[in-house]
C-alpha cells in the first residue's frame, strides 16, 4: 500500500511539498514530509472529532492538564530507557518555536551556543534572528561515514565561552545517529562549561538497524538536569500540519523562567495536534513499522541509482539523503542545477551552513515508482551530453 501512490493525485496535494514542486514543474523531494497515507489510529481520532466535537478542549494552559505529558513519557521510557518527569513536559506548537522560548529564557543576545554543522537552515535562521552566536561542529566525511571531533568541540566551547548547546541527534542532514560513547564525549564537556543543552531527537523514531539512538538526558540524571528534550510525531508519523511538540523541560531554571511568561503568550497547541500525537504515540507503532521498513529499502536504492561519483553514505536514521555533487563539477547550489536540468526539487545544501555547499538533500520517503523516476532523472541529467529524450 505504501508503494502504490497516485502521481496525479499527489500533484493535488495542497501541502508546500508537492504544491510548489507542481507549480515549477518538478517532482519533489525535498521538504521533509512523506507521502505515505495518514496512520490509521491517527486518522481515526481526527475525524471522531471532526465529526463529535471541536469546542475547548479538556485541557488548559496549565502542563499538568495536557494528556501528552504521560503518554510522551511512558513512550520515551518503554523505547528509550529514559523516565522523563511528566510534570516537566511543556507542550508547544512546533519544535522550533521550543527552542526559540528556551533560548529566549536560558540565554542573552550575544551569547554563543554550539551547534553541529551542516544544521537544519531554521536552527540557524533562529540564531542569526535571536543575534545568538554560532559556534560550529562541524560534521566531516571521514571516509566511512559522518564525525565530529569531541577535542575540537571541547576547546571551540572554550575559546567562545558558550553557553549552550543544540544537540540535534540523529542528526539532520546527514542521519547520523550518534553512539553512546560520542554522546558521553559531549555530556562530560557540557557538565565542564556549565552548558545548557537542547537536543532535538525528532527523527528518533527513524534509526535503522543495528543502529540504536540514545537519548541524551538519559545517560545521568545531572544531565537530565541541565538538558531541554524536545520531540514530535511530526516526522516519524507525517505531522507536521497539525503543529505539536512537546519539550522535557529538566533544567529548573530555564522551566521556572517559561513558566513565568504570560500563560498565552507562546500559543497552544491546537485539540487535533494533541489528539493526533496522543493516536500516533499510543496506537501508531504498527504503520511506523511499516513504513520504516519502506524507508530503510529505499535508502539502499538511492545508493544503488544515484548517477556516478555522487557521494552518499547510508543513513543511520531519517527518510533523508545528504548528497556530494562536487565531484560532479554542479557549483556550490547543486540543487538548482538539477531543478533545471532534471525537474527534481531537492533541498539546496548552502542553507545548511558550514559544509553545505556543493550538497543537496534528498527526501526519499515515497513509493518505489516515484522514487526510481527520481533517481532516473538525476542519472540522466548528470550525463556530459544530455538530449530531450533522456528526461522522457
Amino acid at each position: 500500500m505504501l508503494d502504490n501512490l497516485d502521481l496525479e493525485s499527489l500533484r493535488r496535494r495542497p501541502g508546500v511539498k508537492w504544491a510548489r514542486a507542481t507549480a515549477a514543474g518538478a517532482v519533489p523531494a525535498w521538504i521533509a514530509d512523506m507521502d505515505f497515507p495518514v496512520a490509521e489510529p491517527v486518522r481515526a481520532a481526527l475525524v471522531q472529532a471532526v465529526e463529535t466535537d471541536l469546542g475547548y478542549p479538556a485541557w488548559d494552559d496549565r502542563p499538568e492538564r495536557n494528556p501528552l505529558a504521560e503518554v510522551f513519557a511512558a513512550r520515551m521510557s518503554d523505547r528509550y530507557g529514559f523516565a522523563p518527569v511528566p510534570a516537566h513536559v511543556r507542550v508547544f506548537t512546533e519544535l522550533i518555536q521550543a527552542v526559540q522560548a528556551v533560548l529566549h529564557v536560558g540565554t542573552a543576545p550575544g551569547d554563543a551556543v554550539a551547534m553541529h554543522t551542516p544544521a537544519y537552515p531554521p536552527f540557524l535562521e533562529t540564531l542569526g534572528d535571536m543575534r545568538r552566536r554560532l559556534v560550529p561542529i562541524p560534521v566531516v566525511d571521514s571516509g566511512h561515514g559522518w564525525t565530529f571531533d569531541p577535542d575540537r568541540l571541547a576547546a571551540d566551547v572554550a575559546r567562545n565561552r558558550c553557553v549552550a548547546l543544540i544537540l540535534v541527534n540523529p542528526h539532520g542532514p546527514t542521519g547520523r545517529v550518534f553512539t553512546r560513547a560520542e554522546l558521553s564525549a559531549v555530556a562530560e564537556i557540557a557538565m565542564r562549561h556549565d552548558l545548557l543543552v537542547v537536543t532535538d531527537e525528532i527523527h528518533a523514531d527513524l534509526t535503522y538497524e543495528p543502529h540504536r539512538h540514545t537519548s541524551f538526558a538519559a545517560l545521568a540524571p545531572e544531565l537530565a538536569a541541565r538538558t531541554v528534550t524536545l520531540h514530535s510525531a511530526s516526522k516519524a508519523f507525517n505531522l507536521a500540519g497539525l503543529r505539536c511538540c512537546v519539550a522535557h523541560v529538566g533544567d529548573a531554571r530555564v522551566r521556572a523562567a517559561l513558566d513565568a511568561l504570560p500563560p498565552l503568550l507562546l500559543g497552544q497547541p491546537g485539540n487535533l495536534g494533541v489528539l493526533g500525537t496522543q493516536a500516533a504515540w499510543q496506537h501508531g507503532d504498527a504503520w511506523l513499522a511499516d513504513v520504516r521498513t519502506v524507508l530503510d529499502r529505499n535508502r539502499r536504492l538511492v545508493a544503488d541509482g544515484l548517477p556516478d561519483a555522487v557521494g552518499y553514505h547510508l543513513p543511520e536514521a531519517t527518510y533523508l539523503a545528504w548528497l556530494d555533487f562536487r565531484p560532479l563539477g554542479l557549483g556550490p547550489d547543486p540543487a538548482a542545477h538539477l531543478l533545471d536540468r532534471a525537474g527534481v526539487m531537492l533541498s539546496h545544501g548552502p542553507p545548511f551552513g558550514p559544509g553545505g555547499e556543493g550538497f543537496a538533500r534528498l527526501n526519499f520517503a515515497t513509493g518505489r515508482p516515484i522514487l526510481d523516476d527520481i533517481l532516473r532523472r538525476l542519472r540522466a541529467s548528470c550525463r556530459p551530453r544530455l538530449t530531450p529524450s533522456d528526461l522522457a
